[in-house]
């Protein structure tokens, strides 16, 4: 891994999503390392070993197998050393229950899943240059749901 650079985990079951995924980090200014897993146990699994580095952001899909994004949410925001990581709901659902389910269980942002690139790219670039610290400190839900002008 790059020091200094930024760990970008992305748990996604569909393989077109991460090679898109992978393809739009490659391209940004910013430097990062991307690792993916494939469904929920397999990131709860690479979370909660404490040999791995934990993601500087984690882009989460809601619609996995085995166990669902908002299962792995709930585990993270009530597991001690996983509650502080920056989570970003990716997803192809734009559902208003998933929405506020996922804003009142703890996530960062949410964002509806782009179908086209240049769209993905402004929506990481944005996602990975935002100051978290400064965003959760008045973290509501007009903020919430990630929308580019």
């Amino acid at each position: 891994m790059q020091k200094n650079a930024l760990y970008i985990l992305l748990a996604d079951d569909d393989e077109d999503d991460r090679l898109f995924f992978k393809d739009a980090f490659e391209e940004i200014k910013i430097q990062t390392n991307v690792d993916f897993v494939h469904d929920g146990m397999q990131l709860m699994d690479h979370l909660l070993n404490p040999d791995n580095k934990l993601p500087d952001i984690l882009f989460l899909d809601l619609n996995m197998p085995k166990k669902t994004g908002k299962e792995c949410l709930i585990e993270i925001k009530k597991t001690e050393r996983l509650k502080n990581i920056i989570i970003a709901i990716y997803s192809t659902s734009s559902s208003e229950e998933d929405i506020e389910d996922t804003f009142i269980q703890g996530a960062n942002i949410y964002i509806k899943k782009p179908s086209d690139f240049n769209t993905l790219k402004k929506i990481i670039n944005e996602v990975v240059t935002v100051n978290w610290h400064y965003h959760t400190s008045g973290l509501n839900r007009d903020n919430f749901l990630l929308r580019l002008k």
